[in-house]
């Protein structure tokens, strides 16, 4: 195989340098590096590495879909589930189902159809010890009038409505 000629700027190049000498590595391979991370990129599978697959999603939901109609609170959930072995916990801006008290993770909680947002809609809260607290305000935001019409504290809207 012929070699190949890249051309870049200088200061990409210097910066292409530093990046391999820091990794302890010359430029030619950090270069075959960079050109099989972007192949993979482009030409792996478009499924998300963290998704479970359907067939094993089903039994999940089956065996929790009461426990998640039927909770009433982030604490009554926590029991329901703890009671199957299985517990949910932060996961990024969301929550993820694990093994209960292992801690082996199964999956996300909304590939069993239940959507942090929509739960903490449900439960007026975000789930207890949750660190991504602006998502509080996108969720659980009350309803304000838009801008330009002022909230006089009158509803008498639905008088309006009953009247016709």
């Amino acid at each position: 195989m012929r070699p190949v000629q890249i051309r870049m700027s200088g200061a990409m190049q210097e910066a292409a340098e530093r990046a391999a000498h820091a990794s302890d590595i010359t430029m030619g391979e950090y270069v075959r590096r960079l050109v099989d991370a972007d192949l993979r990129r482009r030409f792996a599978p478009a499924t998300t590495p963290n998704r479970v697959e359907e067939h094993l999603l089903s039994p999940l939901r089956v065996r929790l879909a009461h426990d998640f109609a039927c909770a009433t609170s982030w604490p009554d959930l926590n029991a329901r589930l703890a009671a199957k072995g299985y517990a949910l916990r932060e996961a990024g801006g969301g929550l993820a189902l694990h093994a209960h008290p292992e801690g082996t993770r199964l999956c996300k909680a909304s590939e069993l159809g239940h959507s942090y947002g929509a739960l903490m809609r449900r439960y007026g809260a975000p789930f207890p010890g949750h660190a991504h607290r602006h998502l509080v305000d996108r969720w659980l935001k009350t309803t304000s009038p838009p801008p330009g019409c002022p909230d006089d504290g009158d509803d008498d809207d639905f008088d309006v409505i009953e009247e016709l």
